[in-house]
């Protein structure tokens, strides 16, 4: 029997405790396991690096949430990130990457994976002949794309980029983070591979780091589980148990910030004050229309130009009162941030350099009107 969305996220690897019928899968706080008899583990835990039941219960109901058969949690997205650079790639070969991509990504592959031989071109991902020009034939090993991207939202075609890249011989890498599974399932559309900060909408509370891949195919999802293995870099059992207590309300959380959002990115579209909104569900959003055909909705995830520069743009990240300033994304509470000095500072003089009028909203599920208040007086 098929369920939907909602059922999966609640019961997805999650069934009662089979010893005591505990409703919520238990935090399993051990490093080691008891062995009946050597070489013979119980039921095939014998460390928690190598395997942790309420991890488990976790890639689980992640799989499910994005229709893959093999879903596995990291430390932090980026620890998910560089396991399946590594696990893929090798030096000398060559990944295409949005040319807005987050700075966390961008520094992972500029000071750290071109150190050991691993090329990347940047490329508009919302254009489908500008990656396509960017493919090395022979070398280019993984598309990889945001959708939307982080900071400037834009929006990449999924199935398009998927056929181009399985054409090249290459694999398709959807950073899935400011959607959630909950707006998009990328493996529906083509995608090889969905990467997450569980940290943001996921987790979705500000309280936990986390990361995740999802894989459309099992061989790939095996591959990758032995080198999450072998390099180390898994959450921990609480960790897990928060991220899927924040799993059981995504749906309905996404969709008071997307409820959220499209009132604020109305407001601020008409603001004098405001010389640009950059919000998918804007008709005038030039990926609107791709956008709407692969995902639920828009988002919560606004990204606006002040009219008065950047140093408007840092005075209204200083004056908010209910959008807190902070990095991160994804909360129940509202977050402002300027990328250009905070969130992708790692990119200043780069061609991924962010504009410095840029306000990038993390739009929560407070009452909206108070949060349309805060902006008001922030901008003036």
């Amino acid at each position: 029997m098929s369920h939907g969305f909602e059922t999966l996220a609640i019961h997805a690897g999650q069934d009662p405790e089979a010893r005591t019928g505990a409703v919520i899968p238990p935090i399993y706080q051990t490093s080691t396991y008891a062995q009946d008899a050597v070489g013979a583990p119980r039921l095939g835990y014998e460390y928690s690096r190598s395997g942790n039941p309420t991890r488990d219960a976790l890639q689980e109901c992640l799989a499910a949430l994005e229709g893959g058969p093999v879903g596995l949690a990291f430390a932090s997205g980026l620890a998910a990130e560089d396991t399946l650079l590594r696990a893929v790639c090798q030096p000398g070969d060559h990944v295409i990457i949005p040319d807005d991509a987050y700075g966390g990504t961008y520094r992972l592959f500029a000071r750290v994976a071109q150190r050991w031989g691993l090329e990347f071109t940047p490329a508009k991902v919302s254009d489908v002949a500008a990656v396509r020009a960017a493919v090395q034939p022979g070398r280019t090993k993984i598309v990889w794309v945001e959708t939307p991207t982080n900071p400037l939202l834009g929006i990449a075609d999924i199935a398009a980029l998927a056929s181009m890249a399985h054409d090249a011989g290459a694999l398709l890498v959807v950073d899935n983070t400011f959607a959630s599974p909950y707006l998009q399932q990328p493996i529906a559309y083509g995608a090889d591979v969905v990467v997450h900060s569980t940290t943001k909408y996921i987790g979705g509370h500000s309280d936990v780091v986390g990361g995740a891949l999802v894989v459309a195919d099992a061989a790939l999802g095996e591959e990758l589980r032995y080198h999450q293995n072998a390099m180390g870099a898994i959450n921990g059992p609480f960790d897990a148990w928060l991220t899927l207590r924040g799993i059981k309300t995504l749906g309905v959380r996404m969709d008071r910030h997307c409820d959220n959002a499209e009132r604020l990115a109305a407001y601020l579209d008409g603001h004098a004050k405001v010389a640009q909104v950059i919000y998918p569900g804007l008709p005038s959003h030039p990926g609107h229309e791709v956008a709407a055909k692969q995902m639920r909705r828009f988002g919560g995830m606004i990204s606006f130009r002040a009219s008065g520069g950047e140093d408007h743009a840092v005075e209204i990240c200083n004056r908010t009162k209910l959008f807190v300033l902070a990095e991160s994304l994804g909360g129940v509470e509202s977050l402002i941030e300027h990328p250009g000095r905070m969130t992708h500072a790692s990119a200043a003089g780069s061609p991924l350099e962010v504009p410095g009028d840029l306000v990038r909203l993390s739009v929560g599920i407070e009452t909206v009107d108070d949060l349309l208040a805060d902006l008001e007086q922030a901008l003036g």
